[in-house]
C-alpha cells in the first residue's frame, strides 16, 4: 500500500479547512488571563490568554482593535470572542480576536477607571488648575448638541437669571463615533477666537454609553488647556464623567450649570435695595454730623467775633514776646554770675592772666546789655507795631483808622491812629 505524501503547507491547510468547518470554533468566548500583551505600530494587537493549565496564542487586528473602551493590561481577566483557526505559515493555531471586554465588569468601566488613573496621576484634576467662575458673565458659549432638550432649558433659565449675558450656542453631537472630537474641537475654537469668557458644556442624561462622549481622554485634554473657565453639566446627579473631575465646575445637570454660570437678577435687586438704604442711612448720618459741626462753629467766638478774637491772640503773643524777652535777660545774668564765680574760683597766678580776658568780656557784655531794646524800653521808651507785629520806622507807613500795638518794658496796649503829624524841620 502507497502512503500518501503531503507537503507542509498541505497539510496546515487541511488542518485550517477542518478547523474553519467546525461551526463550535468558528465563533466561541474564551475566558483567561492576558500575558505577553504587546501592540504594534501596524495597530495589530497580540497577546496570550492562559489559564492554570494551558495558553493560547491570540491576535486582534487594527480594524477591531480600534473598537476597544478600555486599555488591556497584563493580568487582566478578560473575555474574548473570535474565531480559533490555523496560521498556515508557522502552522500555529490560534483565536482571531474580534472582541474584548473584562470580566466581572463592563468594558466601559474599566476604560472609565483606567482613563480616571492615568488623568489624575498627570495632575489634570488637581485643584491648583481649577480657574473662578467670573461673577457677571458677559458671554456664555454653550457647546451641546441644539436638538437636545437640555439646550432649552439652559437658554430658558439663562434668560431668566441674567438677561445681561449674550448666550452664543456652538452645536455639537453629544453621542456616537466622533462626539469626543467635535466636543474638543468647539472648546479650542471657542478659545482660539475668545467667542466668551465661559463655557458651558454637556448634555442630558443617558446610559454610560450615551455619556461616553464626555469621557473621552480628547475632551478632558481640551478642558484643561482651556483659558476660558468650562462648567461640566452633563447628565442626572447621580453621574459622574472625567469631564466632571477635569472642569473647573461641575454642575449636577444642564439646568444647574445654567444656575451656576449667572447670578440671579431678582437676588441683585434686593441686594442693590439693601445697599440703597444703607447708603441713605450714611449719607442721613454724615449730614447730621457735618449740620452738628456747623452749628458748633458757628457758634464759636472765631466766626461770631473774629476782632475780639484775634486781639486776644494778639495779647498772647504780645504776652509770650516779653516771656521770651525776659527769659533771654535772665538767660544773660545767670551765664554773666557763672562767669563771673568761675572766674574768683580761679588761683592768683591764673586769675593775673586772665584779669584782661575778663574785663574785655565785661566791656562787650555792658554794651550788649546797652544795645538790649529792653534796656532802651526800661528807661521810658515804646515800640510801636502793626498788627502783623512788624515794627513802625515812621509815621508815613500809617494812615488815619490803623490799629497799632504799643509795646512797653512790662505789657502792651492797642491804639488806633486818629492822625497822622508831618514832620517838621
Amino acid at each position: 500500500m502507497d502512503k500518501l505524501i503531503l507537503g507542509v503547507g498541505q497539510v496546515n491547510a487541511y488542518i485550517r479547512e477542518m478547523m474553519e468547518a467546525d461551526a463550535l470554533l468558528g465563533s466561541l468566548c474564551i475566558r483567561g488571563e492576558l500575558s505577553n500583551y504587546k501592540k504594534y505600530p501596524s495597530g495589530h494587537h497580540y497577546f496570550t490568554l492562559k489559564d492554570g493549565e494551558s495558553s493560547l496564542k491570540c491576535v486582534m487586528f487594527r480594524s477591531n482593535a480600534m473598537r476597544l473602551r478600555f486599555r488591556p493590561e497584563n493580568g487582566m481577566m478578560v473575555l474574548a470572542a473570535g474565531r480559533i483557526t490555523v496560521y498556515p505559515r508557522d502552522g500555529v493555531y490560534q483565536l482571531y480576536c474580534v472582541s474584548m471586554s473584562p470580566e466581572g465588569a463592563g468594558d466601559l468601566s474599566v476604560a472609565f477607571e483606567q482613563l480616571k488613573k492615568k488623568l489624575s496621576s498627570e495632575g489634570l484634576f488637581d485643584p491648583a488648575h481649577k480657574k473662578p467662575i467670573p461673577a457677571y458673565p458677559h458671554r456664555i458659549a454653550i457647546i451641546t448638541s441644539s436638538a437636545g432638550a437640555a439646550i432649552h432649558d439652559m437658554l430658558r433659565i439663562l434668560r431668566k437669571r441674567y438677561p445681561l449675558s449674550e448666550v452664543k450656542l456652538l452645536p455639537v453631537r453629544v453621542q456616537g463615533e466622533g462626539a469626543g472630537a467635535e466636543i474638543a474641537g468647539a472648546i479650542d475654537y471657542c478659545n482660539a477666537t475668545r467667542a466668551a469668557d465661559l463655557i458651558i458644556t454637556g448634555r442630558g442624561g443617558g446610559s454610560m454609553e450615551d455619556l461616553w462622549a464626555f469621557n473621552e481622554e480628547i475632551v478632558a485634554r481640551a478642558i484643561y488647556r482651556s483659558e476660558i473657565p468650562v462648567i461640566s453639566a452633563v447628565g442626572h446627579e447621580p453621574d459622574v464623567t472625567i469631564a466632571d473631575y477635569v472642569a473647573d465646575l461641575r454642575a449636577a445637570t444642564p439646568s444647574n450649570g445654567a444656575e451656576l454660570a449667572v447670578p440671579d437678577k431678582e437676588e441683585l435687586f434686593e441686594k442693590l435695595d439693601g445697599l440703597k438704604i444703607r447708603m441713605g442711612k450714611n449719607l442721613d448720618r454724615r449730614l447730621k454730623l457735618s449740620r452738628q459741626r456747623l452749628e458748633h462753629a458757628s457758634r464759636s467766638r472765631v466766626l461770631s467775633s473774629p476782632m475780639e478774637y484775634l486781639a486776644d491772640r494778639q495779647i498772647q503773643l504780645d504776652h509770650l514776646t516779653g516771656s521770651l524777652a525776659s527769659g533771654m535777660e535772665r538767660r544773660l545774668l545767670t551765664a554773666r554770675n557763672q562767669l563771673e564765680r568761675r572766674t574768683q574760683r580761679l588761683p592768683g597766678a591764673v586769675t593775673g592772666g586772665i584779669a584782661a580776658k575778663k574785663s574785655k568780656m565785661q566791656y562787650l557784655c555792658g554794651r550788649m546789655d546797652a544795645l538790649s531794646p529792653l534796656k532802651v524800653l526800661s528807661r521810658g521808651y515804646s515800640i510801636t507795631m502793626h498788627e502783623s507785629g512788624a515794627p513802625v520806622r515812621n509815621a508815613g507807613e500809617l494812615k488815619p483808622g490803623d490799629h497799632i500795638t504799643l509795646r512797653f518794658h512790662s505789657g502792651a496796649a492797642d491804639a488806633l491812629v486818629e492822625r497822622i503829624k508831618e514832620e517838621t524841620k
